[in-house]
């Protein structure tokens, strides 16, 4: 752990039983659903790094996003469940479905029809509305048309979106923009190609998006900061 440590100085690094401290000193009690929660997206989330190779995805994504939204609804005085907390430590499961068909190949009733079953309808159905669907779902003549007509769907289902799915998505992009510009190197294609795609897409929705009502005036700021220092970046 000490060669993740040195180089995640600058990342946001938050160990499971950190966030369980975290949740019980607020008064939240840790009952089996959540700790089912928690199992579940170590196993399907672990091992998996983020861009930079090294940094992982659970502690520097998953587990702060959680804490982050918890804070969110504390700070706004908004009462929160435990439907809330699952949804937050489970709203990335969708997304890598190779690793989700390999665990869950022995069950006949599939991992969608488990996430239902035993998280509840509307985890589901949050899990389900954060996912991002294939490419190769939408028109267009290549990817960089076919990556807008996907972006404007997800916008307009956002746009719907009740306030737990609004609050998760937000929580979750500003970590994930946080975490570019947090990034020792910032060079390589892929790595300034996703800092214009966030800078494009905070403009073109998100921050606006954090405004609309009901809105959420802290996330905002956060996401706020988080644009102006990869602008920042993408300027040098």
């Amino acid at each position: 752990m000490q060669v993740s440590i040195i180089n995640m100085k600058n990342q946001d690094f938050l160990r499971r039983e950190e966030l369980e401290n975290f949740l019980t000193q607020n008064g939240i009690r840790i009952d089996d659903y959540i700790i089912t929660a928690m199992d579940v997206s170590t196993e399907i989330h672990n091992g998996i790094k983020r861009e930079d190779n090294q940094s992982p995805f659970l502690e520097t994504h998953i587990w702060p996003v959680t804490r982050d939204i918890v804070k969110h609804y504390l700070t706004v005085n908004r009462n929160i469940t435990s439907v809330e907390i699952v949804s937050s430590i489970l709203h990335d499961v969708m997304e890598d479905n190779d690793r989700i068909l390999d665990l869950y190949k022995t069950k006949e009733y599939g991992f969608d029809a488990y996430l239902k079953y035993r998280f509840g309808i509307r985890v589901y159905e949050i899990c389900m509305g954060l996912k991002i669907k294939p490419l190769e779902n939408y028109p267009g003549d290549n990817d960089e048309e076919r990556q807008l007509a996907r972006f404007h769907d997800y916008c307009k289902g956002l746009s719907s979106a009740d306030y737990d799915m609004k609050v998760i998505k937000l929580v979750d992009r500003e970590n994930n923009m946080k975490f570019i510009s947090n990034m020792p190197k910032l060079d390589g294609n892929l790595v300034n190609n996703k800092i214009k795609r966030y800078l494009r897409e905070a403009e073109d929705f998100y921050l606006s998006y954090a405004l609309l009502e009901p809105a959420v005036k802290d996330l905002y700021l956060k996401l706020r900061e988080s644009y102006e220092n990869l602008k920042s970046l993408n300027n040098t």
